[in-house]
């Protein structure tokens, strides 16, 4: 595992389109099938990193709370399963979060989006463009910090609300997307 940071992308990015199965269903999902009418939550996850496991929880809280409102949640896993079989896809299936978990098997759509560890974030506005990418909140493995939420959690509330998402950000931090040799 290699701890990295998100690369913060300039905010003002348009949301690259996908299709991508969704592991739950088996059906194509594209960002339109995804976005809700104010927005999208794009997450870059998979199921063995420990900075996910450790906020695992929280997510699924997180996609209940937003579940019915206007924002779309979609998260996406585009590890290598040839060197890191724990995150293919009949294993994603077994995750249960409430929101689609796609597939990104030729990881371009990691690539189109600059998604650089798991997990991280990239929120968009309801005419797709990026207003939050950083990090879920300051807690991390072993730091002793409660999982929380509330740095993504206030992007999105402020988003839903018609307010400005603070510019002030701090990058996610996590494992390195496992990329193919």
């Amino acid at each position: 595992m290699a701890l990295t940071p998100s690369s913060m992308v300039e905010l003002g990015f348009q949301a690259p389109d996908f299709s991508l199965p969704d592991v739950f269903t088996g059906t194509e999902k594209t960002v339109a099938d995804v976005a809700g009418s104010k927005g999208l939550l794009v997450m870059f996850i998979c199921n063995h990193c420990p900075y996910v496991v450790h906020i695992e929880e929280a997510l699924v809280a997180l996609g209940k709370e937003f579940h019915g409102t206007d924002l779309g949640i979609v998260a996406i896993s585009a590890n290598d399963v040839a060197d890191y079989p724990q995150d293919s896809p009949e294993l994603m299936a077994q995750k249960r979060y409430g929101f689609p978990y796609l597939y990104d098997e030729t990881q371009q759509v990691a690539k189109a989006y600059n998604a650089e560890c798991t997990p991280d974030f990239f929120l968009f506005d309801g005419v797709l463009t990026c207003v939050y990418r950083g990090q879920f909140d300051d807690s991390r493995p072993g730091n002793g910090r409660p999982v929380t939420g509330n740095d993504l959690r206030s992007a999105m509330t402020a988003l839903l609300k018609g307010l400005p998402v603070s510019e002030d950000q701090k990058p996610s931090i996590g494992c390195n997307i496992k990329w193919r040799k």
